[in-house]
């Protein structure tokens, strides 16, 4: 049985059409060398609870790109990620003494519910963009008189060498 030519034509245009779209990502792609999944701990704090800026001096953020703390060694200043199953973004732009030395990272909430409502987490993150180390020292050197903040120097400046 002979198929009539316009359904070859419109079978081939079909499996042609298919091809083109599977080798064009219609999706951004993050290399893998940039992204990262990581198992944390996570909290919750807001402004109301203590300083209402970071340690950059900047107002804490609970916009699209939330603030959040942690240990700078571990995460160093302007580390970008997003919670898995979610779609919150946040900035490493603090710290805090409790996150020392822990794979905790503090998120930044709107109010004292969402905090509540937040409590203890053990989240997926996948980390969009490393932060800076270098930056992370130029923040946390004129601070060196804290026992927390020379522990995350040390550490910091032992990843370098």
């Amino acid at each position: 049985m002979q198929t009539s030519t316009p359904l070859r034509l419109a079978f081939v245009c079909s499996v042609g059409f298919l091809f083109a779209n599977c080798a064009a990502p219609t999706t951004p792609h993050v290399s893998s060398a940039a992204s990262r999944r990581i198992h944390v701990r996570t909290t919750a704090y807001c402004g109301s609870e203590g300083s209402k800026r970071n340690a950059t001096g900047e107002y804490l953020s609970g916009r699209k790109m939330m603030s959040a703390a942690s240990d700078w060694s571990r995460f160093p200043l302007g580390t970008r990620f997003r919670v898995v199953g979610s779609n919150e973004e946040y900035v490493i732009d603090d710290y805090g003494s409790a996150l020392i030395g822990t794979n905790t990272i503090d998120l930044h909430k709107p109010t004292r519910l969402a905090v509540r409502n937040w409590g203890v987490r053990h989240v997926d993150i996948d980390v969009l963009q490393w932060g800076s180390a270098e930056e992370s020292l130029k923040v946390l050197r004129p601070r060196k008189g804290s026992h927390i903040v020379r522990r995350m120097i040390a550490r910091l400046e032992e990843q370098k060498s």
